[in-house]
């Protein structure tokens, strides 16, 4: 039963990505945003429990690259097409939004046919969560920053995906995996919540918080994990 709950932990990013794409149609961005966020935090996840529990398998790194091209790539795409690029005819706006997953599609697909040994070291062009987190984040300030600003960044986050920059692995730094930007959108969010009066709580905000939680504890748990490959999942 263990070797099947970081899978779980794996589809429940996906579902999360899905079911944000769906929100995204309703025009619910705010429970949109929420939804990429928990995938965030379960894509934060799922490797180490794998590997605290044992049961590291190729599997599971195909399995999280599936993962993360819906909702690290489609989802914010979706969001950045009904959100910044609304102006635009409605076909158009996804048109260029859909440059986004592409390139994450194609980076994601590099890093599975790259060496462990190489992407233990460093990684060749940015992490398509890292990328797809930068986006989802930039949305919650669609009211202030200027779409030509938005663009920049949207774009140049797609082409150092596929860049062959070579930027050292998250492992050897001191902090969680995405934990920087997972941190910043729950307080902009408690910011929100502080300024509504708690009159207008998003749906998924409360899970959200709990699976923070979970973060927190499973990334700083203090047990000796088995002595594994150390494969990453899917980036």
């Amino acid at each position: 039963m263990k070797k099947h709950i970081p899978n779980l932990l794996t589809l429940g990013n996906l579902y999360c990505g899905f079911f944000s794409i769906g929100y995204i149609i309703d025009g619910d961005s705010k429970n949109a945003t929420i939804l990429i966020f928990i995938a965030i935090m379960l894509d934060a996840v799922d490797g180490r429990v794998a590997r605290i529990l044992g049961v590291t398998n190729e599997m599971g790194k195909e399995l999280d690259s599936l993962a993360d091209v819906v909702s690290f790539g489609v989802a914010p795409a979706f969001l950045a097409a009904h959100t910044y690029l609304a102006d635009f005819h409605y076909i158009y706006g996804v048109a260029m939004a859909g440059i986004f997953p592409v390139f994450g599609a194609y980076r994601l697909a590099r890093f599975n046919v790259t060496s462990s040994e190489e992407s233990l070291k460093r990684f060749t062009g940015i992490p398509i969560t890292l990328a797809g987190a930068i986006v989802t984040f930039l949305v919650l300030f669609v009211k202030t920053i200027p779409l030509w600003v938005f663009l920049l960044a949207f774009y140049g986050l797609a082409v150092l995906m596929v860049s062959t920059l070579k930027i050292p692995s998250f492992k050897n730094i001191k902090l969680p995996k995405n934990g920087v930007i997972v941190t910043l959108f729950l307080f902009y969010m408690f910011y929100l919540l502080a300024k509504a009066r708690f009159e207008k709580v998003p749906v998924f905000f409360y899970l959200a918080l709990a699976i923070y939680m979970l973060f927190i504890i499973i990334r700083f748990i203090r047990v000796k994990e088995p002595k594994l490959p150390r494969w990453k999942r899917g980036r």
